[in-house]
């Protein structure tokens, strides 16, 4: 599995893993309280027969994945920009003081964005995060959803 491309389109760092073209580019690891990602030397290809050995927990709850950002299909995108991006670096704390191992980074549309102040704070950010805190959960919230409450 280390044949997989990554590098064909722009790459969203908190993808869902149902897409067709998701990669795991690294592992939950942690506590509940204070989860953290291990990163991957090779990138995996998210297939039903992995999701099947994973269960009953969803793929999310132990992979972060990765697939191609999907732009003003998502609302985190303001048409330019990942608003998700923006709002880690603008909100959360670093976590690392050096850039993390990542393999998906060339593609990353974080790092194309935001560089560095990015991924010294993606080793946090958990897609199906069951006890988030607060301010996790504000970081997370779309604009969209925080005009409608």
């Amino acid at each position: 599995m280390s044949d997989i491309s990554v590098n064909k389109t722009t790459l969203c760092p908190s993808a869902r893993p149902e897409p067709a073209d998701s990669i795991i580019f690294s592992v939950i690891g942690g506590t509940v309280a204070e989860p953290y990602i291990a990163y991957l030397k090779q990138p995996l290809t998210v297939t039903e027969e992995l999701i099947a050995k994973v269960r009953p927990v969803t793929p999310a709850e132990i992979f972060r994945t990765a697939a191609s950002c999907a732009e003003s299909g998502c609302q985190h995108f303001n048409g330019k920009d990942c608003r998700l991006a923006m709002r880690i670096i603008e909100k959360l704390p670093a976590v690392v003081e050096e850039l993390p191992p990542c393999t998906i980074r060339r593609d990353c549309r974080w790092w194309q964005q935001e560089g560095k102040a990015a991924c010294i704070r993606c080793p946090q950010v958990i897609t199906d995060h069951y006890n988030p805190s607060e301010l996790m959960r504000e970081v997370a919230t779309p604009m969209s959803m925080k005009l409608m409450c």
